[in-house]
């Protein structure tokens, strides 16, 4: 068994104002996707300047803020922010959910895409390498404020968080930051490097997040209000992954099918 570290989740705290570190994390998510779009922004389109990238990183930080709150609600606890709608601007507490904050990210891509003359799905293919940056940081934020752990295990490196009971548990925190994270953008920005069909980068992005997901509700505890819905293991990020899996088999499929129907029409 591993010791839990207990980290403060206040970072600073200076009396009227207290900078949480699951909100840092979200800085760090959006300021590391900002710097590797950079990077890249040459060859994704030379016209553009680093104030139209600026401008784009915010409006999807935006959706990712927005979707992810008001998914979480809607997916998650809907009575409980019925009885109660301040609890939903208390977000340094935690309770963001990514299918949420995925929807959000869309729907402000697509109305970014229709102001600056790109189509969605090139803006879509741009973004999904930089996503897991955000992901990666958001689980290292739920692990500092004990949430969303896993499972009660005997594996070598469970551990006894604070707010889990007296037993050792699987740390799913760290499963998902080494999944959605380290893994997932490791293999994004490797396929990324060369050119894909158009689709192809963001139907990885679901397969693969969907996939990983999937696999650490296996050992991750649900959310207290839903428990499991089905069969006593299927839990709502499961479901949630479903149709994001199939979708993204679908774009890579129906891309890499449409760049072979356009070289054979050559």
């Amino acid at each position: 068994m591993l010791p839990y570290p207990n980290i403060d989740p206040v970072a600073l705290d200076l009396g009227f104002l207290q900078i949480h570190w699951y909100g840092l994390m979200y800085l760090v998510g959006i300021g590391g996707a900002w710097f590797l779009a950079s990077r890249r922004l040459h060859a994704f389109d030379p016209t553009w300047s680093k104030e139209k990238l600026s401008d784009l990183v915010f409006w999807v930080a935006m959706g990712v803020i927005v979707g992810g709150r008001l998914g979480y609600v809607l997916f998650y606890d809907l009575p409980a922010y019925i009885a109660n709608p301040l609890l939903i601007l208390e977000v340094w507490k935690g309770g963001m959910s990514f299918h949420g904050g995925l929807i959000g990210v869309m729907l402000a891509t697509l109305w970014f895409a229709r102001r600056n003359g790109k189509s969605f799905f090139e803006l879509m293919d741009f973004i999904a390498p930089l996503v897991p940056i955000g992901l990666g940081a958001g689980r290292i934020g739920n692990f500092i404020n004990a949430e969303l752990w896993g499972k009660v295990s005997d594996v070598p490196w469970a551990m006894v968080f604070p707010t889990g009971g007296p037993l050792p548990r699987h740390p799913s925190q760290l499963y998902q930051f080494a999944l959605e994270g380290v893994a997932l953008f490791v293999i994004l920005w490797v396929y990324s490097r060369k050119p894909r069909p158009t689709m192809a980068v963001s139907g990885l992005f679901a397969v693969c997040y969907g996939i990983f997901r999937f696999i650490v509700e296996f050992v991750r505890v649900p959310d207290a209000q839903l428990g499991y819905l089905a069969w006593g293991w299927l839990t709502m990020g499961q479901v949630l992954c479903v149709p994001m899996i199939l979708a993204g088999l679908g774009l890579m499929v129906y891309a890499y099918k449409r760049q072979a129907a356009v070289e054979v029409a050559r």
